[in-house]
């Protein structure tokens, strides 16, 4: 991992078209800006693994498939 300081108004750039500013600085607060191009996904790490724990507990486990494939059978053999 980079680790850069980097005070207000000043940016840094990754490749050739992503630019990330910092802003505003607040306390122990950072603001920052980044531009890049629209095909670039930018997203909070924190709400991307959110998302992943509901995709995972939403997945319906193995077992549980299974379960439904005997459950269905037997009702077709009725």
């Amino acid at each position: 991992m980079l680790v850069l300081k980097r005070k207000e108004g000043q940016s840094i750039i990754i490749g050739q078209k992503i630019v990330v500013k910092v802003v505003e600085i607040e306390g122990r607060s950072v603001k920052i800006g980044i531009e890049a191009p629209k095909d670039v996904n930018i997203v909070r790490e924190e709400l991307l693994q959110k998302a992943k724990e509901k995709i995972a507990s939403a997945s319906i486990k193995p077992e549980a498939i299974e379960d439904i494939r005997i459950k269905d059978n037997s009702k077709k053999e009725e």
